[in-house]
């Protein structure tokens, strides 16, 4: 069955290209998938690099993706599944580091999404390669995530994340050591003109984004102090950006850490050694707080420290 939804333009998205607009509305697609839907004003088709107005109803026809094509492309398994729960709606998982969501041009096979697919099926509302998503990890960030099985697990998920109506805790490893115990950090995020892999913080512009920190451990001498970072809102590399811009990169991100410039300054053998062979930021999703999508029950996940951060906790510590 087709699915038809209908938003209206307020006035601080006047002047958005229609297809960036009906992204922030529904953010569990992409722009590419969205430009295949049917999109329809006042029962005329328009194109999708229109501009929109203020008072501007759009309604969109959302094909249905079909449970034998999403199986048919993705499923495969090429490691073990961390589960940390499951019933008949969702199931929730420990992403490991280094593994990407699901398949895209670059990433064919190995994508969590396919391995979930070959332990169970997902909600096929997701689309064709991005069955029960309805939120995301980098590739090289781990920790708990929340897959949709069923339709209607599927709109909730995605009506709690979009909503930021629950809880998401996450561990940063990264260079400094602050001298406060908790900071609230806000700042709009958007891509960066100079580097479109990046985003950054903007003055005008961009999407509003809340991280709050606060200190877990420091050591002084390794100049290295762990976060644990709240999300209040869920911008493409919220954490990354939003420490990182205010002096305190995330260990071993090849985007934001600035770790070439770090590296002199390192006089433990064991953490120098570290650093030069890990390539992907020390970022894990440690825990997970919502009610559940279908039945409302109140639901909390915590996933332990990945081994590799744990053994850079037990190098910095042996360095003290």
């Amino acid at each position: 069955m087709t699915n038809v939804r209908e938003f209206l333009v307020d006035s601080a998205s006047a002047g958005v290209r229609l297809d960036k607009f009906l992204a922030a509305q529904m953010p569990e697609f992409s722009r590419s998938e969205i430009q295949r839907f049917s999109v329809t004003r006042d029962g005329r088709q328009v194109r999708f690099s229109d501009k929109v107005r203020p008072g501007d109803t759009f309604v969109v026809e959302i094909p249905p993706a079909r449970a034998s094509d999403v199986a048919s492309e993705n499923i495969s398994s090429d490691f073990d599944l961390d589960i940390l729960y499951e019933d008949d709606d969702i199931i929730v998982v420990n992403k490991p580091r280094g593994v990407v969501m699901y398949p895209s041009a670059g990433n064919k096979t190995g994508t969590l999404v396919q391995n979930i697919l070959a332990h169970t099926p997902l909600s096929p509302l997701g689309g064709v390669t991005r069955p029960g998503v309805a939120h995301r990890l980098d590739k090289d960030t781990s920790g708990v995530m929340v897959f949709a099985k069923s339709d209607a697990a599927f709109r909730g998920l995605v009506k709690t994340f979009s909503t930021h109506d629950l809880t998401r805790k996450y561990v940063a490893f990264v260079w400094g050591v602050p001298n406060w115990t908790g900071a609230d950090i806000t700042g709009n995020i958007a891509r960066s003109s100079r580097n479109r892999q990046k985003m950054s913080m903007v003055k005008t512009g961009g999407r509003d984004a809340h991280t709050a920190v606060n200190v877990m451990d420091v050591w002084p001498r390794a100049g290295v102090a762990a976060l644990r970072c709240t999300l209040f809102t869920g911008r493409t590399h919220q954490i990354r950006v939003h420490l990182s811009a205010h002096g305190f990169p995330v260990l071993c991100d090849p985007l934001y850490g600035r770790g070439a410039s770090r590296l002199g300054t390192v006089k433990n053998p064991e953490l120098l050694e570290f650093l030069r062979e890990h390539n992907g930021q020390m970022l894990h999703a440690e825990i997970l707080e919502f009610a559940h999508p279908v039945s409302g029950a109140p639901m909390r996940f915590r996933a332990a420290l990945p081994d590799d951060m744990a053994t850079l906790r037990a190098v910095l510590d042996d360095g003290e």
